[in-house]
């Protein structure tokens, strides 16, 4: 609602995308806010798709030799350079039409006068509040966890405020720079004042693949996108529909695909910037038809899993050989702008620190690199490196990719990159709707064989994945581990606005 509200007062598809995200970190403080990071895809009719990068980096003295496989995922030494901040003013000041004040206000009288809890508020908070340091639980360990309790956040209200008086730079040069300086100095943790400093949002262009004539767009590398482009090239070369939508044949089919995307996006996801990442082969037609030809179609591939794991048993499905808790949003305005944003701070209140006096819970994204000196992947610590990113939204366009026609992404962790498939073939391979290419049972893939599935697909097709060797995990008809997909279309014949928002979690589609 809130921007919804900034729309009808004349703002643009960004005002209402940043108003939203700002306050989204207030009223879902586990998921996101000022100590995050994320991703925007912009869209103007016209002019060239954009993407801003404000996912953070590792600070100067991250090196590997600094992290524990316990601190890298909570407490001081997990949060990267945040980038949510940056990101924001540097939306409103090269494409929003509203003063950050305007932008900013809703977000503060949300955190100053409080909001009831509802239950998804109520089962987040109380499962995250171990990971909090003793800053956190004067804040959120007072509140009753109940439907209807008010929470208020006093120090984070003041912290907008200053904000939205200040700008960016009180954040990365002023007062709050200097006591997250000091605060970090006092508990050992890793960022200083110049890694703050020296923290700038990156404008860039997005990569993008054809599929069944339509244009698909992403972020690129940090990014880990490429791995919904790819998985939906290896799987062009098939007849889905005739496979029958959620059939045994089609989501074996699917999670043959995403397990090959997966292998390369392990061997090969990272900063550029550090080693390159080889775009030109593995989106490359002749290496998909390459890849395409090690699926099988009767029995399950073994994977090693999300991410890189130091021992693995053999065999498991290999990357081809060649010479990365969060919350997502997307908004369409009366011009055609769409703006689509992934932002989060990790996982619940990101690292579990949160500054005291300034209510910053500070992100856990040194948890997404590896910490392991013999990684052979690109993603190994760094001072100043990326992490690699696994949010990716993404739109998808008509006639050479001019014609905006939707955009879909999600929330959750790795499950982002085949959940996105999932949604996106729902509309193009089958007709659905924004709400029905949504709610539609999902599943996600983990180590080995083993398959997260919603049960509300039928027990024939259960059968059947568990006799091509799927190890099934039964979700319950809806279950956000599989995601909280969000989505905005424009009908390329009429011009409405259509949108759709995930049951799993708490988003909603508003219009007006």
């Amino acid at each position: 609602m809130v921007g919804i509200d900034i729309l009808k007062r004349g703002g643009n598809a960004i005002d209402a995308v940043v108003a939203a995200a700002i306050a989204l970190g207030v009223v879902e403080p586990y998921m996101s806010g000022v100590g995050g990071v994320g991703f925007l895809l912009w869209h103007q009719p016209g002019k060239a798709t954009r993407i801003l990068n404000f996912g953070g980096h590792a600070p100067a003295r991250a090196t590997p030799d600094q992290f524990t496989p316990e601190n890298k995922e909570r407490g001081i030494r997990a949060s990267l350079v945040p980038g949510n901040i940056a990101g924001w003013f540097e939306m409103l000041r090269s494409e929003g039409t509203m003063s950050a004040a305007d932008v900013i206000a809703p977000a503060i009288r949300l955190a100053d006068e409080g909001f009831p809890l509802h239950p998804f508020n109520v089962e987040l908070i109380r499962i995250s509040l171990p990971r909090l340091n003793s800053a956190g639980m004067e804040v959120y360990g007072t509140v009753p966890l109940r439907i209807g309790a008010v929470l208020r956040q006093p120090d984070l209200a003041a912290t907008l405020r200053k904000l939205a008086a200040e700008g960016p730079g009180y954040f990365y040069q002023g007062e709050l720079a200097e006591r997250i300086h000091r605060y970090m100095e006092a508990e050992q943790g890793l960022i200083t004042r110049d890694d703050l400093a020296d923290y700038e949002p990156e404008w860039q262009t997005p990569i993008d693949v054809s599929y069944r004539g339509l244009t698909v767009k992403t972020c690129p590398p940090n990014n880990e996108g490429f791995q919904i482009l790819q998985t939906l090239k290896l799987l062009e070369g098939h007849d889905l529909v005739s496979l029958g939508h959620n059939s045994a044949d089609y989501i074996h089919l699917v999670s043959e695909a995403v397990k090959l995307a997966v292998a390369d996006r392990i061997r090969w996801a990272g900063d550029p910037r550090f080693q390159p990442v080889p775009l030109d082969r593995l989106l490359d037609e002749r290496y998909i038809a390459d890849r395409a030809k090690l699926i099988n179609r009767e029995r399950a591939s073994r994977s090693e899993g999300e991410r890189w794991r130091s021992t693995v048993a053999l065999p498991v499905v290999k990357p081809g050989e060649i010479e990365g808790l969060t919350t997502h949003l997307s908004v369409v305005d009366e011009q055609g702008n769409v703006a689509s944003i992934t932002q989060s701070l990790g996982n619940g209140f990101g690292s579990g620190v949160v500054i005291p006096g300034t209510g910053v819970a500070l992100n856990s994204f040194a948890h997404w690199f590896e910490t392991d000196p013999a990684c052979p992947t690109p993603n190994l610590i760094a001072p100043g490196k990326r992490w690699a990113a696994c949010m990716a939204p993404v739109q998808v366009f008509r006639n050479g990719g001019r014609d905006f026609w939707f955009s879909i992404a999600t929330p959750g962790s790795y499950g982002i990159l085949h959940t996105t498939v999932q949604m996106l073939l729902n509309i193009v391979e089958f007709g659905a709707d924004c709400q029905a290419a949504i709610e539609a049972p999902r599943f996600r893939l983990w180590e080995e064989t083993r398959m997260q599935i919603e049960s509300r697909v039928p027990a024939p097709v259960l059968t059947e994945l568990c006799r091509r060797g799927h190890l099934l995990e039964l979700l319950g008809d809806f279950n956000y581990w599989v995601g909280g997909g969000q989505s905005v279309m424009i009908d390329p014949e009429s011009g409405a606005r259509l949108a759709g928002a995930d049951p799993r979690r708490d988003g909603y589609a508003v219009a007006y």
